[in-house]
């Protein structure tokens, strides 16, 4: 599908997000996940487990999110 956001390499900020008043630079660090009724509730645990801990460790790396949480 090269209408996905990933394929358009844009770094272009969720209207959602920011609504929500996510400050943009946050917000572009964000993930989208498309599913629907063929994924099975072990393959969303699986991704939501796994996610847990890679945000993790992007968060420990980014100074942003440093800067962010420590204000």
């Amino acid at each position: 599908n090269t209408g996905s956001a990933c394929a358009s390499k844009s770094l272009k900020t969720s209207p959602v997000l920011v609504a929500l008043g996510v400050p943009p630079e946050i917000a572009q660090g964000s993930v989208e996940f498309t599913m629907d009724s063929r994924n099975t509730l072990e393959e969303v645990e699986y991704v939501a487990k796994g996610l847990e801990q890679v945000v993790d460790r992007l968060r420990a790396l980014s100074p942003i999110w440093k800067a962010e949480t420590a204000a």
